[in-house]
């Protein structure tokens, strides 16, 4: 059997595609991958979704999840491992064997984040530990935080924390901070901010709750110090969810699926939306309008045939 069109990625962009497509009778189907629900899952709360002023994200993404499957989108639980698109009908292959043809295809795995891997940072994950600041600053009014990184999302992360927090405190591994000079240097203008040379992030402590400081260590000299901190933003790039596309489709030099479109890609009926591509916006609305225009754009594609 060809499918008409496979959705790859279950977050917002996967599944707005997936409430799109199912109901303009087009019978998507979904293949979850390894996370089903995507990053926003594990969010602890939501509260800049339009409609809703607060929400728990793995809530929100089972409540979209339960809307894709009464439009008619149908859903599996697996996860894609290789896709070859040197024809049409495509062919996507799963981690537990199984094989689908497609007419079509639309790629939402999305983006994640680049993480620490220190000690600490799995334990206090959404107790203090965090990778997005448009999301969560309301979180830490008149608190410490901390923003690790030195690039133009570590300084605009940092730019949005000073409209909250007590003082934001920006660790970096270099001399100088890397972010382009406008929002660099309104952030070391102001005078909550205070940025650490040099410095890396060794260890997050807490009391099991939340998070309450940090140890930092000076690459050079191998000196460490504490620093009590309510909140530690991880803020040093992102890595697309591509692997499985090497050679199938056209990819930047970071991995984002590169687009021909507003969704299109490389390969003609192959569609792309959210993180996967967006590399300057990374919000669950904007990766939900993102699945809004690859479900359009799949249909007329389709509706052409």
């Amino acid at each position: 059997m060809v499918e008409r069109v496979v959705i790859i990625g279950s977050g917002p962009a996967g599944l707005t595609a997936g409430i799109y497509l199912g109901r303009a009778k087009f019978e998507p189907l979904l293949i979850e991958g390894m996370q089903p629900g995507g990053q926003l899952t594990t969010t602890t709360k939501v509260e800049n979704w339009p409609g809703i002023k607060e929400v728990m994200g793995f809530k929100l993404m089972m409540d979209m999840k339960d809307h894709a499957k009464a439009s008619g989108c149908k859903i599996i639980s697996d996860t894609v491992e290789r896709v070859d698109f040197s024809g049409i009908p495509y062919k996507i292959f799963t981690k537990l064997g199984k094989e689908f043809l497609a007419e079509s295809v639309i790629i939402a795995t999305g983006a994640s984040h680049k993480k620490l891997g220190i000690q600490g940072e799995q334990e206090y994950w959404a107790k203090g530990v965090s990778v997005c600041a448009t999301c969560d600053a309301p979180f830490f009014q008149d608190k410490n935080v901390i923003i690790v990184g030195g690039g133009d999302s570590a300084v605009t992360e940092a730019e949005h924390l000073t409209h909250f927090a007590k003082t934001v405190t920006i660790v970096h591994l270099l001399e100088e901070l890397t972010a382009k000079d406008p929002i660099k240097y309104k952030v070391l203008e102001n005078k909550k901010v205070n940025v650490i040379y040099n410095s890396s992030v060794k260890k997050i402590d807490g009391d099991g709750l939340r998070m309450t400081k940090v140890t930092i260590e000076h690459q050079q000299t191998g000196d460490t110090k504490v620093i009590p901190a309510e909140g530690l933003f991880v803020a040093i790039g992102m890595k697309p969810n591509t692997d499985f596309l090497k050679s199938q489709l056209d990819l930047d030099n970071y991995g984002y699926v590169v687009l021909t479109g507003k969704t299109t890609t490389s390969k003609e009926g192959v569609f792309a939306a959210g993180d996967v591509a967006d590399f300057v916006y990374k919000q669950a609305i904007t990766a939900s309008g993102f699945g809004t225009q690859a479900a359009l754009d799949c249909q007329r594609y389709l509706s052409k045939k």
